[in-house]
């Protein structure tokens, strides 16, 4: 369908916190109001009200892949739901053109006296699927899910890991033309994860609109083409994926701009390349540093560079100036050039600057940050890339073991 898409357009959505009143309580108020004329307005607040979306627009159009961000609470759900018309804006309006495949509470809908294969059918039923598209389907579903030898078994023997892979693999095989994930990219175990990941992958680059609401931000990094980040609600960010893990990871402030502490001010830093690095590749930068001469210690001032995960929030690596006997320059502004290989795991990492009191051992000073997008090099599992080389050789030639 040439005309799918999305269009979210000024959107807000209103809740109300606390206990609700019986409809009779309710009933007579606003029957007052409305003889009244005192009705509230479409954008106004009563007490107990809140916004959960306020003001948020944003289009997706084929072949583009959105992926939305911020922490709970922020409204990302709420976005989802008036997407797939569960809920209604209060103000503003949204649209998905064509037929949309929704992979959200997988495992819901599913009965547990039935069998998994009498539960494929009613799935599919419920969303949508035709009988004929059911039955050309069924064996593709099954292998797929893993779980073949237990498909005739009732649901309630399953375990919850079971429900969601054969959820997935139901969802997975719809043929939308529009796509709409919420937070179903870690369903099942290692080895599932990587086939609903691939297949994902597959729906995510055939050409059709897709919205992604996931906190995995080196999938939504992979997957997206833009990404927006909401916070309490509105509109924080658009644009490219890694800048938008930016903003959500590291504020505002720490990634736009330096935090002028200590001796040394650090006013930038940049990459040779905003293209992602292959795992095992290199990758060069530039920090700008400005020195406070009447606090500048020589002797005491390292600058630092450390490597963190955007998934996990753990630094993986750290190192200082004065580890590789560099000594900044004790007046005016130095320029440090600074080359990492990256060998790590495919994801999303930021590079960290800081000043650090050599004598004293702790931070005293922070500076700006950038995102880097490691992609796949060669293939390997774990935490780190040690770019293994390998090579049949005949028997006599082999190193003989210790």
């Amino acid at each position: 369908m040439s005309n799918a898409g999305i269009t979210f357009d000024g959107v807000w959505k209103r809740f109300h916190r606390g206990e609700l009143h019986d409809s009779l309580r309710d009933l007579v108020p606003a029957l007052v109001r409305r003889i009244t004329g005192k009705t509230r307005r479409a954008d106004a607040l009563a007490e107990g009200d809140f916004w959960a979306v306020r003001d948020v627009s944003f289009e997706v159009k084929p072949g583009e892949t959105l992926g939305i961000i911020g922490g709970n609470g922020a409204g990302k759900s709420t976005t989802l739901k008036m997407l797939i018309k569960i809920l209604r804006p209060t103000l503003g309006w949204c649209e998905v053109r064509g037929r949309v495949g929704a992979l959200i509470e997988i495992a819901a809908g599913f009965h547990p006296d039935l069998t998994g294969r009498e539960n494929i059918f009613l799935q599919g039923s419920i969303r949508g699927m035709s009988p004929a598209l059911l039955k050309q389907q069924f064996d593709s579903i099954v292998e797929f899910s893993g779980i073949p030898e237990f498909i005739d078994t009732p649901i309630k023997r399953y375990s919850s890991g079971m429900n969601a892979r054969l959820g997935f693999s139901i969802a997975a095989h719809l043929d939308p033309e529009v796509l709409i994930i919420d937070e179903v990219l870690s369903v099942g175990d290692f080895a599932f994860q990587s086939r609903a990941f691939g297949r994902i992958q597959e729906l995510a680059t055939s050409g059709i609109p897709v919205v992604i609401v996931s906190h995995q931000l080196d999938r939504i990094a992979t997957l997206c083409t833009k990404a927006i980040l909401l916070v309490s609600g509105q509109l924080a960010f658009e644009g490219k994926p890694t800048e938008a893990i930016a903003r959500y990871t590291a504020g505002v402030s720490r990634a736009s701009g330096a935090t002028h502490r200590g001796p040394i001010r650090i006013d930038r830093i940049a990459a040779d390349s905003d293209l992602p690095v292959p795992s095992g590749g290199w990758r060069m930068l530039t920090i700008d540093l400005q020195v406070n001469g009447g606090e500048f210690d020589a002797d005491d001032a390292a600058v630092s560079v450390r490597l963190r995960s955007a998934q996990t929030g753990a630094v993986v690596f750290s190192t200082t100036t004065d580890r590789h006997d560099v000594r900044v320059a004790p007046v005016g502004t130095t320029r440090l050039q600074v080359s990492l290989q990256f060998n790590v795991a495919p994801g999303v990492y930021m590079v960290e600057t800081g000043v650090l009191s050599i004598k004293r051992g702790v931070a005293v000073g922070d500076g700006p940050g950038l995102y880097v997008q490691v992609a796949e090099g060669p293939s390997f599992t774990g935490s780190a890339q040690l770019n293994p080389q390998m090579a049949v050789v005949p028997r006599g030639n082999a190193v003989p073991v210790a």
